[in-house]
């Protein structure tokens, strides 16, 4: 052999020692898992050949013990020292190892009668995966598939839904009959997994039933079943004292993932507390941060058991006063923002602008007088379209009255100014005229003259300003803006006054 070759080998014996060492406890128990159930002899005729824990002298002693415990029922005051002292403790962690080996068993008792039951109906397994609801429907239909139908006690253990369906399924099933002997066999195995499924509950309802006595604190806050299985699963109460909140949180976590199956419903890193109720309660985004808390309390309650304090369980209660406290805190609806108004701004409002360059302004900006008449409107009248064409659409009175002329000069009446009355009346004597008139002055036709005809004398010359003086002098005296009162009768005394 050259150098080459044994340099070769020498690196591929070094790949197989690497590939030893990286298997992780995981996969070693996996592969011893594969071990024994390869040696279970499922062709086994009988299950008693498989399930031998109900025949077994310890199961037959820790039952005995806890009849006897529970006739008894000692009390609490009569523990001293640890708790593991006590001759019940041992009793109670023994019966939760016992409930683990029944499950086991119970899980090996459901291969047998399903393997053997094939036979018959293959289909039933896909249609109801509870094992235990799988053993009752075994139990209760056997070799005559048409008890599905109108059935009491199958309604007790399948849902209506799920019957309709087996029964359709078991009219088609390509199964075959069973023999008497195969039959007993399977009437057997579903006897003894009932059997110890009962004796499982009795075992639950004791130590749940004592765990007052063993751990109160702990109980009130997770409940009686949740703290029986972590003291059981820590190895007693001494135990789960020392360890830290964030193992506790892990116990009880399913660490095997089927393969082959889909692993989207197996939560990572959840034990028993997690899926305890008191955190299932909370909606499902608040779990884990739940569990961190349970947890924590949890091993300060279990430090408290163990030096057999508060034997009533006031620190437990006060732990989970504080848990649901915090729970109410966490699912607290977000505080409404308030609308705040604006501050009142710190400056006042200007002083407006006044004199010439504000009049200027006034009147660019103001109503002219052309836009004056042709917003009016005369109600009752034909109004003329000015182009023709647009029907309604007018000018107004524009043209139609005033002075005739299309743009006048726009009078603010604001600004303009003020005149005296007394100033008033001399401008109006001045503004009055006596004798002729005159074209150029009065600006009246010029065809006005004195000569008139008449039917008596002919022709007759008259002054035609007499009449309209008399009628301006009345006017003046009685109907002029500057004109007042001369008499003012006074009701109460009757007088005058001028």
């Amino acid at each position: 052999m050259s150098l080459a070759d044994e340099l070769l080998a020498d690196l591929e014996e070094a790949a197989e020692e690497e590939e030893e060492s990286l298997l992780d406890e995981e996969d070693l128990e996996t592969i011893e898992e594969v071990q024994e159930e390869v040696q279970l002899d499922l062709n086994a005729e009988s299950v008693k050949s498989i399930a031998k824990l109900l025949d077994s002298k310890q199961f037959a002693e820790i039952l005995a013990k806890i009849e006897e415990y529970v006739k008894k029922q000692p009390k609490a005051s009569a523990v001293m020292g640890p708790v593991e002292a006590a001759p019940e403790y041992k009793v109670i962690v023994d019966a939760n190892n016992l409930t683990v080996e029944i499950e086991n068993e119970l899980n090996i008792i459901h291969k047998f009668i399903r393997d053997k039951y094939s036979k018959r109906f293959p289909e039933l397994e896909s249609l109801v995966p509870n094992a235990l609801d799988y053993i009752r429907t075994v139990k209760e239909l056997g070799n005559c598939l048409a008890k599905c139908k109108n059935n009491e006690n199958l309604q007790q253990i399948l849902t209506n839904a799920t019957i309709m369906v087996v029964s359709v399924t078991a009219s088609t099933t390509q199964g075959q009959q069973l023999t008497e002997e195969e039959l007993e066999h399977i009437e057997e195995a579903c006897n003894m997994a009932l059997e110890l499924n009962q004796s499982k509950h009795r075992i639950y309802e004791y130590v749940e039933s004592r765990m007052s006595f063993i751990a109160p604190n702990l109980s009130v806050i997770v409940g009686a079943s949740t703290a029986a299985k972590i003291m059981g699963i820590a190895g007693g109460l001494t135990n789960l004292s020392k360890m830290p909140a964030c193992n506790v949180m892990l116990l009880g976590a399913q660490r095997k993932t089927l393969s082959g199956f889909s692993s989207t419903s197996v939560l990572p890193h959840t034990g028993y507390i997690y899926h305890s109720e008191i955190v299932q309660s909370l909606p499902s985004d608040l779990h884990r941060k739940a569990a961190r808390l349970v947890a924590a309390k949890c091993t300060l309650a279990a430090r408290v058991d163990s030096f057999h304090e508060s034997s009533e369980g006031k620190v437990g209660y006060d732990l989970k006063e504080e848990i649901e406290r915090k729970f109410d805190k966490w699912q607290e609806p977000p505080p409404v923002k308030q609308v705040k108004p604006l501050p009142a701004p710190l400056d006042g409002q200007r002083k407006k602008r006044g004199g010439r360059r504000y009049r200027k302004m006034k009147e660019r900006l103001g109503l002219t007088e052309i836009r004056k008449q042709a917003n009016r409107m005369s109600f009752g009248e034909i109004e003329e379209d000015a182009y023709q064409e647009d029907l309604g659409f007018s000018l107004g009175h524009l043209g139609k009255s005033g002075s005739g002329r299309v743009r006048q000069a726009q009078v603010n009446e604001a600004t303009k100014a003020k005149i005296s009355k007394t100033l008033q009346r001399t401008l109006q004597k001045q503004s009055m005229v006596y004798g002729g008139k005159s074209t150029v002055r009065d600006r009246s036709s010029g065809t006005a003259s004195s000569v008139a005809f008449t039917p008596l004398q002919g022709l007759e010359i008259v002054n035609p300003q007499a009449a309209e003086k008399k009628v301006a002098e009345a006017n003046q005296k009685y109907f002029s803006s500057m004109a007042e009162f001369l008499k003012v009768k006074n009701e109460k005394s009757g007088t005058m006054t001028q």
